[in-house]
C-alpha cells in the first residue's frame, strides 16, 4: 500500500488544521488579489477592500507565505 500526498495538499492540510485555510475567492477576488501582489492597488485602497472581505487579507498572507 502506498500513500501519496503532494507539497500543496500538505501545506493546505497545515494551513487548514491552524485555522488559516481561507475559502476560496471569486473571480472578482482574485483578480483584486493578484492586483495588489503585484502592486498595483494602493495600500489604503487594499484596506478599504479588506475591511469588506476579511477572506482577501487572509489569502494575500497565504500568498506571501508559499512565495
Amino acid at each position: 500500500m502506498s500513500i501519496h500526498i503532494t507539497v500543496s495538499e500538505l501545506t493546505r492540510s497545515l494551513f487548514h488544521s491552524l485555522g488559516l485555510d481561507p475559502r476560496p475567492l471569486s473571480a472578482e477576488q482574485n483578480l483584486l488579489l493578484e492586483c495588489y501582489l503585484a502592486g498595483q492597488i494602493p495600500e489604503s485602497a487594499w484596506n478599504d477592500y479588506v475591511f469588506e472581505t476579511p477572506e482577501l487579507a487572509r489569502h494575500a498572507e497565504a500568498r506571501r507565505i508559499s512565495h
